[in-house]
């Protein structure tokens, strides 16, 4: 294997959302604690070059990363050629960082630099999240040694490969919480009372955030709300939220830790990445999937943890105010429900999922 300075160079594809990010990083983390070095390729979106700033430790390189259209669209033969251009550009990279190996975390931004990798002759690496694997990690494992999976339903949708149930990793600063006073003081909250967390993800969730504002009102009596609204949507539902005691809403936050440290349930969407760290901290949640997400892959997910009695399953258009309401009052009001959930949702946590991707790598390298 080729190394730089004596230390095994991993590449690192983890740009476009949430859920390919962080579980990059936490990759990172792990690799470079190991001795290692890594460079991160990401994309040109803002949750990515936020990153950039927040982990100054590592090198970063921004890659295109488009979205496959409609096999007979017109825009087929651009993304092509786009696509070819950004390979070659992942092989110079790869050449430049004297890389060992290469792991994708999914997305288009993956398939570049593990084609590139797999025609340097590198091996090269895939891990899927989600319970249903997207379109692109399943062409992207073709040019893979294996396939790193966080949830087991995924592994049949690589049939042939050598599949790794190795968990979704989770960053080194879920494993350190502040206290919830502090947390709270964060926020502007009142640490002694009961606490729904409540964030949409980066895709939209427009609907579901006015649902929250209308149930508030039905709520159990001495809970609270924090509010990740999203910053298109933040003065709107402050507005909805009419300034209610107890009802804080934030349109960003740049600090999860502290957001999980003072909740007590959550709602949230089912992507992966999150569902993983409400898994590894033990938090009840309300999952309202994406109804928009590809091939549904968030119900799929929710599932899952439906399935385990850790989440209540909510599809956003079955969902109404009332119906709401009658969940977070289970969850605010019935510590015996609460804590089995909590409960059911740590046995599905993977806690050294890093440590198991890292290792399955090493494996390979010492075989070369």
């Amino acid at each position: 294997m080729e190394q730089k300075s004596g230390k095994a160079s991993l590449v690192i594809a983890c740009g476009g959302t949430g859920g390919h990010l962080f579980p990059g990083l936490a990759v990172a983390e792990e690799w470079t604690a190991r001795g290692g070095e890594v460079l991160l390729l990401v994309s040109e979106k803002k949750i990515d070059q936020e990153a950039r700033r927040k982990y100054p430790q590592y090198r970063f390189e921004t890659i295109p990363a488009i979205g496959k259209p409609a096999t007979f669209s017109p825009k087929m033969l651009p993304f092509l050629w786009q696509l070819w251009r950004t390979m070659g550009r992942c092989g110079g990279l790869l050449k430049e960082a004297r890389a060992a190996a290469v792991l994708g975390m999914g997305g288009f931004t993956s398939l570049p630099p593990c084609w590139a990798a797999k025609r340097s002759g590198l091996p090269a690496f895939v891990h899927d999240s989600n319970a249903l694997p997207g379109k692109a990690n399943r062409l992207t494992a073709k040019f893979c040694r294996q396939v790193f999976i966080g949830l087991e339903p995924a592994r049949s949708f690589f049939a042939g490969k050598d599949v790794v149930l190795t968990g979704t990793p989770v960053r080194a600063e879920m494993r350190a919480l502040p206290g919830r006073a502090e947390a709270a003081a964060k926020f502007g909250l009142d640490p002694a009372r009961p606490t729904l967390l409540v964030t949409g993800g980066s895709q939209g969730a427009r609907r579901l955030n006015s649902l929250v504002a209308l149930a508030f009102a039905d709520f159990p009596a001495g809970s609270q709300v924090l509010h990740v609204a999203g910053p298109l949507d933040e003065a709107r539902v402050a507005e909805e939220a009419g300034g209610r005691d107890g009802y804080r809403v934030i349109g960003f936050c740049d600090d999860m830790p502290a957001a999980y440290a003072v909740a007590d349930a959550v709602l949230s969407r089912s992507g992966a990445s999150s569902m993983t760290e409400l898994a590894f901290l033990g938090l009840p949640s309300i999952l309202v999937p994406f109804p928009y997400a590809a091939d549904d892959h968030q119900t799929r997910n929710g599932e899952v943890f439906a399935q385990a009695g850790a989440a209540f399953l909510e599809p956003e258009g079955a969902l109404d105010a009332a119906k709401l309401a009658a969940r977070v009052t289970t969850l605010m009001s019935d510590l015996q429900t609460r804590g089995r959930m909590a409960q059911a949702a740590r046995s599905l946590a993977v806690p050294d999922a890093a440590a198991r991707v890292c290792d399955a790598i090493q494996a390979t390298l010492s075989r070369r």
